[in-house]
């Protein structure tokens, strides 16, 4: 099979035949139809995450069974179907509970295996893991559940338990942060949504966005109390909103945006940590004394456990939400090999799809 391959890390990436992957026992192997370019999978790239190489990346995925391993009985070949990007083993309590995502013997398909940039993928434990995509949703669209939009969804609806008429800050309007606008407003919140591409933001105000806020760096004025650089748009969204929002997400993860996040929050607040942090010269720096003072609510949010997605499919074939919305554009597999190193710096309005098949 064709897939972009990383035998470096921070280097560039090829695209190359490859061996054929099998389906392990429980699992099933996948033709490729559509798989997302994520800053995840930069993080990986960039060293970030353990790795072994040579590597495939991709994660985002969907397409049709083609092999089903040994002890699979709920898939059969040539079904539809997406995966979360955390895939639980299936047998431990966090599965049995239905809370796969923090499964500790979790597979990510390119992070602990390799991935879905490539025509074909090997899934761990299809029977937990694995869902079906309706036949009227592309795949393209069922692709973009599998991390940014699942996890956008899980995090405010489980994790910070978003309301209808409370206020939400996203600060980074990527994939992450516009599917968060996207089911914040079908939720009947109020949205201020931050980034530091006006394309992004007029995205954000397609979507219904009350409020955007153009990110223009740290102020020149000194630094917060806690050592971190100094913004502005907290104290924009306090005004905006009348003493804060009620919940935040920082959709981006770097000591800035996480700042933004927190900062915003009235007292009381949630905030939601979705955005890889990795840590820059120590562990990252987070306004603590703001977190204390005004007891805000931290939260982790890592994807969404196959189990939950019913409730989200059931909003998208309401028509409620729309994940091919956020769909800026689709890309084969070499182009895809040239915009990993470089998606740090991108600054796309949706999301980037890959369809392995495209020559």
């Amino acid at each position: 099979m064709r897939a972009v391959v990383m035998d470096r890390i921070g280097e560039p990436v090829v695209v190359r035949e490859v061996p054929d992957p099998t389906p392990p026992a429980g699992g099933v192997v996948v033709r490729v139809h559509a798989t997302g370019l994520c800053r995840s999978d930069w993080h990986a790239w960039a060293g970030h995450d353990d790795v072994a190489l040579p590597h495939v990346p991709g994660h985002e995925l969907a397409g049709v069974v083609v092999e089903v391993g040994a002890g699979v009985e709920r898939w059969a070949v040539g079904d539809r179907v997406t995966v979360p990007f955390v895939c639980g083993c299936g047998r431990c309590e966090h599965c049995r509970s239905g809370n796969a995502q923090v499964c500790p013997q979790q597979e990510q398909p390119g992070f602990t295996h390799w991935g879905s940039f490539a025509e074909l993928v090997a899934l761990h434990a299809a029977d937990t893991n694995l869902v079906a995509v309706p036949e009227g949703v592309s795949f393209a669209a069922a692709a973009s559940l599998g991390c940014r939009f699942a996890t956008a969804f899980r995090a405010l609806t489980a994790r910070a338990r978003l309301e209808a008429g409370e206020w939400l800050t996203v600060v980074g309007t990527g994939g992450v942060g516009l599917s968060a606008v996207m089911i914040a407003k079908a939720l009947g919140a109020r949205v201020v949504a931050v980034d530091r591409h006006q394309v992004a933001l007029d995205a954000a105000s397609a979507l219904g966005a009350d409020h955007v806020l153009l990110a223009t760096g740290p102020t020149t004025d000194g630094v917060l109390p806690d050592g971190l650089p100094g913004s502005d748009v907290p104290a924009r969204v306090h005004e905006l909103t009348g003493g804060g929002s009620q919940v935040a997400v920082d959709a981006v993860g770097s000591e800035q945006t996480c700042a933004d996040s927190v900062l915003s929050l009235r007292r009381r607040g949630r905030h939601v940590q979705v955005g890889l942090l990795p840590p820059v010269g120590g562990h990252p720096r987070v306004p603590m004394a703001r977190v204390i003072g005004w007891e805000l609510d931290l939260l982790g949010s890592h994807g969404m456990a196959a189990a939950d997605y019913p409730a989200m499919l059931a909003l998208i074939a309401s028509g409620a939400l729309r994940p091919q919305q956020l769909i800026e554009r689709v890309v084969g597999l070499d182009e895809a090999a040239a915009l990993l190193p470089v998606f740090d710096r991108a600054s796309p309005a949706g999301m980037t799809m890959i369809d392995p098949l495209r020559g």
